[in-house]
């Protein structure tokens, strides 16, 4: 598992981002273990979906990106083109679900089926029996819970080796953040998650790596209880203490 002396699945290193104008990171060095979850946590405007979105291509980068794979072969990734990314193992669910509104749940899982590789509705409709049911309702008329599943099932579908997971808890009532963390545990059994996520009772709860980012770079790293049971040291970086799960972007 992430923190427990995995092998390295994705590394960065001294990775700066400009954006209209702005440093936005100013060189960012982490790796995320293979296995298990890695917290990405930071205050609000820290880097941290920028850094998630510089790992995709999604934002121009300077610096060293390295995938490696589960032969044991290490490429860099920086420079490529997001679907060239996207077809080495890893999936994306943004900060704002990005469902298509005007299809229905089957076609959105459609949508998402990547070639080159298995499709899991099986798996899927296991670990979400509500979007089964709900496999010919309009995404756009879901509640935010039920599409939060839908963005986090498009992921599964494929088999990815990587899963890259922005606020997924973002706004929901207390139940579906519980349930979307449920989900989101059960998942990184299967596979590796950086998770991007304020609520920090559901860190506490699922990651066993945390990377802190402030101002562009990374204040902090280690396994995630050493930060969560360390009020003094969470208040410091985030701005909240661990018991209080509240938001600290």
């Amino acid at each position: 598992m992430s923190g427990q002396g995995g092998a390295p699945l994705l590394r960065m290193s001294d990775v700066h981002v400009r954006l209209s104008g702005s440093h936005i990171l100013q060189g960012v060095d982490l790796t995320v273990r293979r296995g298990g979850v890695t917290a990405l946590l930071g205050r609000n405007g820290a880097g941290k979906t920028t850094t998630v979105k510089a790992v995709l291509g999604l934002v121009p980068s300077t610096g060293v990106i390295e995938l490696t794979g589960g032969d044991g072969r290490t490429e860099r990734v920086d420079g490529r083109r997001t679907h060239e990314i996207v077809r080495r193992g890893i999936g994306y669910a943004p900060e704002d679900r990005e469902v298509f509104a005007g299809l229905t749940v089957a076609e959105n899982l459609a949508l998402a089926e990547r070639r080159g590789s298995d499709h899991h509705h099986d798996r899927v409709y296991e670990l979400f029996p509500e979007l089964q049911k709900r496999s010919r309702q309009l995404a756009g008329t879901l509640s935010g819970g039920q599409q939060q599943m839908v963005a986090i099932a498009r992921l599964l579908l494929n088999d990815n080796q990587l899963l890259l997971i922005d606020e997924p808890t973002k706004g929901l009532a207390p139940l579906l953040v519980a349930e979307v963390a449920d989900v989101l545990a059960r998942a990184a059994e299967e596979v590796t998650i950086l998770l991007v996520e304020q609520n920090l009772t559901v860190v506490q709860r699922m990651a066993q790596d945390a990377v802190v980012i402030d101002q562009g770079r990374v204040a902090w790293s280690g396994p995630a209880d050493d930060l969560l049971t360390d009020a003094d040291r969470t208040r410091e970086l985030l701005g909240v203490a661990a018991s209080g799960g509240g938001d600290h972007r």
